[in-house]
């Protein structure tokens, strides 16, 4: 039975050392002078005299450019960066009030304050009104009680989806301005 050479892993990250592909690269040093442009292998040397590697920190410039870096540490460097920048992320949720359109004035008022937060918060909110039974004959209703909403929200907000008929609801979409 003959065995296959296994494949080298793939490589996951930029290409150092022996991994560099091109003849030629332009070098940076450890202290961030241009060495200028020379063979990968006579780079490489210069890297381990120093006791770095020689990183592949541009492939696509020609010829690509390289540093002399600790791999290691280089990797090590740009995940935390990456860690950072997704944490820092903001997702946009889309929040859903409920209301009915004979709302009294003090409960149109405590939905109208959390529709603000939502909206200051940077996420969307989905404005739903419910009929219930004869209540569906009487559409207008519901549709001046969602004017007054984006009428009330128009400063910090912008409508996104106009009221619009859903079996017994009525949506309206509402996105930050």
């Amino acid at each position: 039975m003959m065995r296959r050479p296994l494949a080298p892993p793939a490589l996951s990250g930029p290409r150092f050392n022996e991994f560099i592909q091109s003849q030629k690269v332009r070098v940076i040093d450890e202290n961030g002078e241009n060495l200028g442009v020379m063979y990968t292998r006579e780079a490489m040397e210069q890297a381990r005299e120093v006791g770095l590697d020689l990183v592949e920190v541009s492939p696509n410039a020609d010829p690509p450019v390289a540093k002399f870096l600790d791999v290691g540490k280089f990797k090590y460097e740009a995940q935390k960066k990456a860690n950072l920048a997704r944490k820092s992320q903001k997702t946009q949720e889309i929040k859903e009030i409920k209301m009915r359109p004979n709302i009294d004035d003090h409960d149109y008022d405590t939905k109208m304050k959390k529709v603000v937060e939502f909206i200051e918060e940077g996420d969307k909110v989905k404005v739903t009104m419910r009929f219930r039974g004869r209540e569906l004959s009487h559409g207008q209703l519901g549709m001046a009680v969602l004017q007054r909403v984006a009428e009330q929200t128009a400063e910090i907000a912008k409508v996104e989806a106009h009221p619009r008929m859903e079996g017994r609801q009525m949506l309206m979409v509402l996105a930050p301005k």
